[in-house]
């Protein structure tokens, strides 16, 4: 199976669209410079840390966010006998890593397949996953390489980018499609493992590209 099957296909479905709500960070950072992306995020992300620690010393705030959330969180997050960062806090960070390390354009195109190209290997791999593939289905990473193609092909078109960047691009999807499903197996939270597999392999390959390709591409959303 691609993810945890402690929950529901329905259950799924619904906390990958709370997930998918996190399109909006991607869509909102091509319209804003980075310190302003990074307040943002940064605010967030300290209210969201802030919830986490609570639960874990407070068991009234705890039992009020396992009635409202419960049914669609993995086992691990309903533990509070020791601290884990929830899901939404792993994305939360990634985003904020993010933005701070990567050119713009690297940041929109890992964090969209950390959001979309994920919800498609969880939903494909549950419902179809049978061959197992590392540590998760072949089925499930499928899904993930065709939706971080098609990621790749809609930012390509809206910055009129040259061909090498669907070329390099495409091989750094390859690679995170592998991040997502070896992320189990290594213990690594994959909304952290997605979104910099892509970005840090895009850029390096990024720096294979004569100078002026790779500067046209980076100045993109700038």
């Amino acid at each position: 199976m691609q993810n945890s099957p402690n929950i529901t296909y329905v259950q799924e479905i619904q906390r990958k669209g709370i997930h998918l709500a996190m399109l909006l960070m991607p869509l909102i950072y091509v319209h804003v410079d980075q310190p302003t992306a990074l307040i943002i995020l940064g605010t967030i992300l300290a209210i969201s840390l802030a919830v986490n620690i609570a639960m874990y010393s407070s068991g009234p705030l705890a039992d009020f966010v396992f009635r409202l959330f419960g049914p669609i969180m993995r086992p691990h997050e309903l533990d509070n006998r020791r601290f884990v960062l929830n899901g939404a806090s792993w994305v939360l960070i990634s985003a904020f890593m993010c933005v701070l390390v990567f050119p713009k354009v690297i940041t929109v195109v890992a964090f969209t397949d950390l959001i979309l190209a994920d919800i498609a290997a969880a939903l494909i791999g549950r419902r179809f996953g049978r061959t197992p593939f590392l540590g998760k289905s072949l089925e499930g990473t499928v899904a993930f390489w065709i939706t971080a193609q098609v990621v790749l092909a809609v930012v390509g078109w809206i910055i009129h980018a040259p061909w090498q960047f669907y070329l390099v691009g495409g091989i750094a999807g390859i690679l995170g499609g592998f991040a997502e499903s070896l992320s189990t197996r290594m213990r690594i939270d994959d909304n952290f493992a997605i979104p910099f597999s892509i970005g840090f392999s895009l850029w390096a390959l990024l720096y294979l590209l004569d100078a002026s390709v790779r500067e046209r591409i980076l100045s993109a959303f700038m």
